[in-house]
């Protein structure tokens, strides 16, 4: 499970992305200030760091500087400014991607995943797109936090869909995986469960799109 080091003196706002954050699989530390960030960042390994700007005592940018004396864990900065020299001396101090404020949590989680995905950082065993979470070893599926429960068939086609994200997979492909090359089925079998699957995601069934006479991809947007 990656750690995420949430720092602001909102207490309110930390809270917020702590609880999206949880959601999505990550195990949260908060810091009210640089001070204390870098109090944490020198006892914890994180995995990934959320800094705002405008605080007490460091502001966002002398903790990022100091921060970048002893680590490389990946930054993302919360900025309500949007001057071109603020952001130039953020990337200049080593930031990896800003979030202006007011922000949308879903695209947090998503930029946080995206940065971690571009260090090298694996989001832990689970497979996360935004508010949408798949724990292959639980064989568990949740949705904004709220639990699907898949028959298991349903949940294979599933992983195996997500695992492979973007990807067009043909019927036979999805038979030969999800349910083996000894079954003995056809085509109309996937399809059924396709057709089930996307009843159990509801709000989200759009994640399983067609691609018309080849077979299915699982797309979250």
């Amino acid at each position: 499970m990656p750690k995420l080091l949430i720092v602001d003196d909102d207490i309110h706002l930390r809270k917020l992305v702590l609880t999206y954050a949880e959601l999505n699989g990550y195990q949260c530390e908060e810091a009210e200030n640089g001070l204390k960030a870098i109090e944490k960042i020198n006892s914890i390994q994180f995995d990934i760091v959320v800094l705002d700007v405008m605080m007490p005592e460091l502001d966002g940018f002398e903790t990022l500087g100091e921060i970048r004396k002893e680590s490389q864990v990946p930054v993302i900065m919360l900025t309500s400014r949007s001057e071109e020299y603020d952001k130039l001396l953020g990337f200049n101090l080593g930031t990896d991607d800003y979030v202006p404020k007011p922000f949308s949590p879903k695209e947090l989680m998503a930029r946080i995943g995206a940065v971690l995905k571009r260090s090298g950082k694996k989001t832990c065993d689970k497979l996360i797109f935004g508010e949408f979470c798949i724990s292959p070893g639980s064989r568990a599926v949740t949705v904004g936090g709220k639990a699907l429960n898949l028959p298991p068939k349903e949940f294979d086609l599933l992983l195996y869909l997500a695992q492979n994200e973007r990807l067009v997979l043909s019927r036979e492909q999805l038979l030969n995986k999800v349910w083996g090359y000894e079954y003995y089925g056809d085509a109309r079998t996937v399809d059924t469960h396709i057709k089930s699957l996307r009843e159990h995601l509801g709000d989200y069934r759009k994640v399983i799109q067609t691609a018309w006479g080849v077979g299915y991809k699982f797309e979250y947007e």
